[in-house]
């Protein structure tokens, strides 16, 4: 078995995959626990199985705040997003708006592009400001008039980390009577979340990133209001409240969350994720904050003093956990990129954007290493 290299002093892609001490260790324990019980011919696995699936979405629950029966398990944000979209009652989108921002998760505007003409929405995508390396909310306010039937937001945007002043959207959303929903990906699970306060309708996330989990293991919130008007188009034998009921003529969807079940569920994703849920949840959740705080300060002033570009807001109340550089155009980002990964310091680029996001695993020699590096490699 492979053992993980490097310090992780200097790991900088929590935007990315999330790591802590141990992870390696807690996953092989409870993946080798799942082919144990999987293996033997004793008849008892989905009780096993299935409760272990039901401890990820109950911590997850914890997490957001989510009312018990509110969160259902999906792949990821973008076939979460169908589901809730194929669920919403008939008509609810036609001849109305759906608005998405420019520094969204690119996925998510691909999906929605591509079910606009189907469920009768134009698709309104707020630009980024000439220069500007997000999209402010004065901009979202300016195109959302009456006629947006659902805003789909992104706390926090993966290529800037600007983080949207959630309150102030939801407030101005409730005056127009759309459907809100909130993309939690790139902070959950470093920054506290609410999804009842503000109230929204819907909320979606991975468990990589800041949640340390692996892919596959995607998470649907549904407001226990807006639940109980979704039929979804992927159903199946889970969807129901009693998953053996299988007279075909007497199909009923489950009362809460488990209507965005469908066939046999898929457990995998989930139980590889629980080790790193159940130890994010016993981290003191203000010093993982501070932490980051601490060493994107000192990030911040290194990069500074290189002269670089940020691409993040200054104020860190304004942004997530990470920072972004825009590179000169004479630097080979990809290259770049590669040279510091030889020298055990990991980050990553989009284009000519750095991206840099330090948590559980980075010190503060982690970073001044890497300043030392960019320094010597940028010149």
């Amino acid at each position: 078995m492979a053992e993980v290299s490097g310090t992780g002093d200097a790991y900088f892609l929590y935007h990315s995959i999330g790591q802590y001490d141990g992870k390696q260790q807690d996953m092989t324990a409870g993946l080798t626990e799942f082919s144990e019980v999987w293996s033997a011919p004793n008849g008892a696995q989905w009780s096993e199985i299935l409760g272990k699936r039901q401890r990820f979405i109950d911590l997850w629950g914890d997490l957001i705040h989510a009312p018990r029966g509110t969160v259902a398990t999906t792949e990821n944000v973008t076939s979460g997003l169908m589901s809730v979209i194929g669920a919403l009652p008939e008509g609810t989108l036609r001849g109305k708006k759906v608005l998405v921002a420019e520094d969204g998760f690119p996925s998510l505007h691909f999906l929605l592009a591509g079910l606009a003409k189907r469920f009768g929405f134009e698709l309104v995508t707020v630009a980024m400001r000439q220069g500007s390396p997000w999209v402010e909310e004065e901009d979202m306010i300016a195109e959302w008039d009456e006629s947006v039937a659902l805003a789909l937001l992104t706390w926090i945007s993966s290529t800037s980390s600007h983080r949207l002043d959630i309150p102030r959207l939801v407030a101005h959303g409730r005056e127009m009577g759309s459907m809100i929903g909130v993309d939690l990906t790139q902070g959950a699970g470093l920054l506290p979340y609410d999804v009842t306060a503000p109230g929204v309708d819907f909320a979606l996330s991975t468990s990589l990133k800041w949640m340390c989990g692996t892919p596959g293991a995607g998470i649907i919130y549904v407001d226990a209001n807006v639940l109980t008007t979704c039929e979804p188009e992927l159903r199946g034998w889970f969807s129901q409240e009693n998953p053996f009921s299988w007279a075909l003529d007497s199909f009923a969807f489950a009362d809460d969350a488990r209507r965005f079940n469908s066939g046999t569920p898929s457990t995998i994703s989930a139980i590889a994720s629980l080790p790193a849920m159940e130890w994010r949840m016993m981290q003191d959740g203000p010093a993982i904050v501070a932490h980051n705080r601490s060493l994107t300060g000192k990030l911040l002033a290194g990069l500074d003093d290189l002269g670089l570009a940020l691409a993040s807001p200054r104020d860190a109340e304004k942004r997530g956990g990470s920072l972004m550089v825009a590179l000169p155009e004479q630097v080979d980002a990809a290259k770049l990129v590669a040279d510091l990964s030889a020298r055990d310091i990991h980050m990553d680029n989009r284009s000519q954007i750095l991206r840099m996001s330090p948590g559980f695993l980075t010190t503060d020699a982690g970073v001044e290493r890497t300043l030392r590096a960019l320094a010597e490699l940028i010149g």
